[in-house]
């Protein structure tokens, strides 16, 4: 299970993963595969400290103020007070995990994983501590890694201001959206192509407001010519692209700003101010000194937090890296070799492009919350390269002994590791290792699959391929599923901002967890799906008539204490081609289609492709199995004078709808249990019982018939609807077939009149049109197969020729207004093509129904004249 935040709650992206791999777990546990699903949580470090920090705030306290120790104490009561609500809902989604191995990440096995982890990679050379450019969150106080960077487009400015040449009395005006970093400025730069400026390369500019601090105006291609005005203020510690420019030519690198967001002592009289208390002071004292040439309203892409949502500043600061290169060339060959499928595979595409272009990975942060860096610093020191590694204090108070004598003193590294890094050992981490010999580890790992949202590819799964080749030497699972993000009916992504959010909580009270679940699976993997009341709506009325149908089968099946029909119920075989040719058309044909129905979907869910099989279950139990089947099988209750038809109904029904409950569980397994264990006779759950065989016999002679059969009744149907027939009347009907074709319609005949509404005493079947044919609605049903319906049945012939000839009436004044259009050459030759085209197709149209009217009251007419006769 991707670990949720233990500070979360359940939203609509959690319940889709839960919906996914429960249906995963519940599928494979059907088919005998041994089967683990492992749940947890993540200690979420940024997000923890600071849901903990505003809660020690409402009571007056400042982090700050405390001893670590004290607080992170605190923060475990917080965790074993509140940590368990998300996972007490998505229990109540019906996760059928392992909760017996549940793990938090920061378990003491876990962490001594992490800390493993790290040794390692140091050892080899692939952790190292440096300065560097880093993405810098001022109020949390900490670090954050590129990918909990979200960018928006926000309102800003371009301030212009005038940078004096030295030496003279020309200025360059420069274009920024962030003025206050002009006291890290160390160059100058223009385009060696831009001719303005070719004349002043070379020379130098006094920064403003800086007490006429000098710095070098230098040619660099990567400059636009087309920004601003083509002069760039070089501020290497506050910017990422001068940054690089900066180390690549050797420019000095000058931090202007504390870690808390206020300017340092390099700002000069700045120095103490806000970042953008500061920006507006200097804005107003360059106006005062005429250095500020305007300001001009801009889209900004400004930087902010994932997390606490503020402006985050580049910063250069010492920090903890992997060299990330040589792991994802790793994980980009497992890919290559077809050892790693990322389903859907377009995702692979943008997992190359990732791991082609990786950065090293900063994974310290500055908190006080999560796994303690496993490092050690020598009291009296000043130099932070003679440092201890270790994997606990007493360790590293002996190697530094060794190395530095008896009298040592150490103190470990404050800072704490990125979570993402304790959640990349996930997939072995919580199977035992780094003891290769524990059971867990030898028997599950590696994993099979990994379900999670397409959005995490780099943050989690990419880093887990990563970690778990270089520290097992096998990816930890051989599928990746992504799922697509779940989105508003109009298919904007859910905020509280624009009040949008559907939670499933309140989902599930109303509309139970088996209508959500059933909604969620049935997108696409991949893509983002738009949740609508309307679909809940509908699987809701999906789980009543499941539950509506397991009454009916419990009505019609023997009581439980009736030992007899019981054992020859249970004896009762449907799986064999034996068994199939002796049974009545209905049964057949409901047993053929759920034997194919078993087939597809098992091939859907071995597949993955879960929306068409929640597709394929819902279409054949609404329509084949509720809406034929048990109609029909309803005959077989009637007419108590033939016990075997009964007994047979009873078998099949109980056979197919218990198929149609394991087909179903993995979707939806609260309904599906408990129709299950109300079916008398279970011996085990429907969570641990078999998943349906496949491959079993279909006859496709009889389905080709009842299809035959269907279309008569729909017909009649259709028929009855056309002439708004009452829907209690039973009409007559007279068949009108080959011999093969009455012989197995006329097996049915009950079935036939109880599901078109017919007068079984008034129903004929013969080989030619009976004599009242011209006085009879004719439905041709297809070769071979005909009805007639004598219209004095199904209507009062006077008040249907009323009713028409008004119909006809109107038809043909509506006819008559598009003729006039289409004959009015204005029309014809002003009006747009296709709206010429579309009256003609009316018109058309309109014709065809005057003339079927027609024909309808001249039947009506003649059918009176003969009654009157």
């Amino acid at each position: 299970m991707p670990p949720p935040n233990v500070t979360g709650s359940l939203h609509m992206g959690h319940a889709m993963f839960v919906t996914l791999e429960d249906i995963m777990a519940r599928y494979a546990r059907m088919k005998g595969q041994p089967t683990l699903w492992l749940p947890g949580t993540d200690h979420a470090g940024i997000a923890t400290q600071l849901v903990v920090e505003r809660m020690l705030a409402s009571e007056g306290i400042n982090r700050v103020d405390m001893k670590r120790e004290d607080f992170v104490n605190r923060v475990w009561e917080w965790k074993k007070k509140y940590g368990g609500t998300i996972t007490r809902q998505i229990k109540r989604l019906g996760a059928s995990c392992d909760w017996s191995r549940e793990r938090f990440t920061l378990d003491e096995r876990l962490s001594q994983a992490v800390v493993e982890a790290f040794i390692r990679l140091h050892d080899k050379g692939l952790i190292y501590q440096g300065s560097y450019m880093v993405n810098w969150s001022p109020s949390l106080q900490t670090a954050v890694s590129d990918l909990e960077v979200e960018y928006s487009e926000e309102p800003g400015s371009l301030y212009h201001i005038k940078y004096r040449v030295a030496g003279g009395s020309d200025y360059l005006t420069i274009a920024t959206t962030r003025p206050e970093t002009l006291f890290g400025d160390t160059a100058v730069a223009v385009n060696p192509e831009d001719e303005r400026y070719s004349k002043y390369v070379g020379k130098m500019a006094i920064v403003p407001m800086t007490f006429g601090r000098h710095v070098p105006i230098i040619a660099e291609r990567y400059v636009d010519k087309e920004f601003g005005t083509g002069v760039l203020k070089i501020s290497p510690g506050h910017d990422h692209n001068d940054y690089l420019l900066a180390r690549k030519l050797g420019l000095p690198i000058l931090n202007i700003m504390n870690k808390d967001g206020t300017l340092n002592e390099v700002a000069g009289l700045y120095s103490g101010l806000d970042r953008f208390d500061a920006r507006k002071k200097l804005w107003a004292d360059l106006e005062e000194t005429g250095l500020a040439v305007k300001k001009e309203p801009r889209t900004m892409r400004v930087p902010r937090s994932q997390r606490g949502g503020e402006v985050i500043e580049p910063l250069v600061s010492k920090q903890w890296f992997v060299t990330m290169e040589p792991l994802a060339e790793k994980a980009l060959h497992a890919v290559d070799k077809g050892e790693l499928t990322i389903i859907p595979d377009r995702f692979e595409k943008i997992y190359r492009h990732w791991l082609s272009n990786i950065k090293d990975w900063c994974i310290s942060r500055q908190l006080w919350w999560g796994h303690r860096i496993p490092v050690w610093y020598i009291i009296g020191n000043d130099s932070q390269d003679d440092y201890i590694v270790a994997r606990n204090a007493s360790e590293a108070l002996e190697k530094a002994r060794e190395k530095f004598g008896q009298n040592v003193e150490i103190y470990q590294d404050p800072d704490v590791l990125d979570t993402w890094f304790s959640s990349s050992l996930w997939p072995f981490s919580t199977l035992g290792w780094p003891d290769a010999s524990a059971e867990d580890f030898k028997h599950f790992y590696p994993t099979t699959v990994l379900e999670t949202g397409h959005d995490i590819l780099f943050f989690w799964v990419a880093r887990m391929v990563m970690m778990g080749i270089e520290f097992t030497g096998t990816v930890p699972f051989s599928s990746v599923y992504l799922h697509g993000l779940i989105r508003d009916p109009q298919g904007r992504k859910m905020s509280k901002t624009l009040g949008n959010v559907i939670d499933p909580i309140d989902t599930i009270k109303e509309y139970g967890t088996d209508a959500l679940r059933f909604t969620l699976s049935l997108g696409t993997a991949g893509q983002d799906l738009n949740l609508s009341i309307e679909r809940l709506t509908a699987n809701k009325a999906f789980t009543n008539k499941l539950w509506n149908a397991g009454k009916f089968v419990l009505q019609n099946l023997p009581k439980q204490n009736d030992a007899d029909s019981w054992e020859n119920l249970l004896a009762f075989k449907c799986d064999t081609e034996e068994a199939l040719q002796i049974l009545p058309l209905p049964e057949c044909w409901v047993i053929s289609e759920l034997h194919e129905l078993i087939d597809t979907v098992t091939s859907s869910y071995d597949k993955l492709y879960f929306g068409d099989a929640g597709r394929e279950i819902y279409d054949f139990f609404w329509s084949d199995f509720a809406d034929w089947y048990i109609e029909a099988s309803k005959t077989r209750y009637y007419h108590l004078e033939n016990p075997s038809a009964s007994a047979t109904a009873q078998a099949v029904l109980l056979y197919a709808f218990e198929n149609i409950l394991k087909l179903l569980h993995p979707f939806m397994p609260y309904v599906t249990e408990a129709l299950w264990q109300a079916l008398p006779h279970r011996k085990q759950a429907l969570i641990v019982a078999d998943w349906p065989a496949t491959s079993l016999p279909r006859d496709a002679k009889s389905v080709k018939r009842f299809e035959n059969f269907q279309a008569l009744i729909r017909s009649i149907r259709n028929a009855r609807a056309e002439y708004s027939v009452e829907p209690a009347k039973r009409i007559s009907a007279a068949i009108v077939a080959s011999t093969d074709v009455t012989e197995y319609i006329s097996s049915e005949k009950e079935v036939l009149g109880l599901l078109s509404k017919l007068d079984l005493q008034h129903v004929h079947f013969m080989e030619s049109p009976p004599v009242y044919a011209n006085q009879s609605v004719h439905l041709v049903v297809g070769e071979g197969l005909e009805a007639y319906l004598p219209l004095s049945d199904m209507v009062d012939i006077s008040s249907e020729m009323q009713r028409l000839s008004k119909r006809l009436t109107k038809m043909q004044s509506e006819y008559a207004s598009l003729l006039a259009r289409l004959n009015s050459p204005s029309f014809v030759e002003k009006a747009p093509a296709e709206v010429v085209l579309g009256v003609k197709e009316k018109a058309t149209e309109a014709k065809e129904k005057i003339s079927l009217t027609q024909k309808r009251l001249v039947l009506l007419e003649s059918m009176a004249s003969s009654i009157s006769g």
